[in-house]
């Protein structure tokens, strides 16, 4: 039997990068998977790649009133919802001293906002037992250089995983964060850095880690089925890396 047979799952930001491998992973562990995203083309693209038991529902987790409609549609068709994969994020390079209102509230919005209710408005249809993996970072633990607002979010997000296990204990809802290293996606290049710029540090990143080299999206999607099943049923609350061991040195 597949680890997600006959499960409903909600990945947020699915369409490029590390959501849409975990969303190929959940399907084929045999799951239906709904996805989300900004832009509507690349979600088309996103479907035709998985192939088949996918729903794309063009939504911006900053947005209360698309999340309202997402889980609208959710309701309407499925009528419950097993896992949420809590993916959708970013954030662009800013030192301190070149901080703006815009990029704090920006990066705050999506990362925080967004994700926060994301889950709580998905709370209605989650059953008893359901599982919800939060996307973090090693930079909730580690610094970065002008990389502090968006770090600031993802320790959030990881403080997130802590409280909600309390919150939700009464309904045995698991709540995990999983926290990726250096895992090159389309997303690294909207951080305000040129092509060139990112594979430079891509390439600088690789000495810093003990594999002796960076991540690959599918390596991520492995390790968040893993949270999302029956194998993890005793794991709760916890921050995985899944970084090569970058963040443990």
């Amino acid at each position: 039997m597949k680890k997600l047979e006959r499960k409903v799952a909600l990945i947020t930001g699915g369409n490029s990068g590390i959501g849409l491998a975990t969303a190929k992973q959940f399907v084929a562990e045999g799951a239906y998977v709904y996805i989300t995203g900004r832009r509507q083309v690349e979600l088309d693209a996103a479907v035709e790649a998985i192939g088949k038991n996918v729903t794309a529902v063009q939504s911006d987790v900053s947005n209360l009133a698309d999340l309202d409609r997402l889980f609208a549609t959710i309701k309407q068709e499925q009528g419950h919802l097993d896992i949420i994969f809590a993916n959708a994020g970013g954030g662009q390079i800013a030192p301190l001293g070149a901080i703006t209102e815009e990029h704090f509230d920006k990066t705050f919005n999506i990362n925080v906002k967004g994700l926060l209710f994301t889950v709580q408005k998905a709370l209605p249809l989650l059953p008893e037992g359901a599982s919800i993996v939060l996307n973090a970072s090693t930079t909730s633990i580690k610094g970065t250089p002008a990389f502090s607002v968006y770090s600031a979010t993802k320790a959030a997000v990881r403080s997130f995983a802590r409280n909600w296990i309390l919150d939700l204990k009464e309904r045995k809802i698991r709540v995990n964060a999983i926290s990726p290293g250096v895992v090159p996606t389309p997303g690294y290049n909207l951080m305000g850095l040129s092509e060139e710029q990112v594979q430079g540090f891509v390439a600088s990143q690789a000495d810093n880690i003990p594999l002796g080299r960076v991540g690959r999206p599918d390596e991520i999607a492995k390790a968040v089925v893993f949270l999302a099943s029956d194998d993890s049923s005793f794991v709760n609350g916890i921050e995985l890396f899944v970084d090569g061991g970058m963040a443990q040195i």
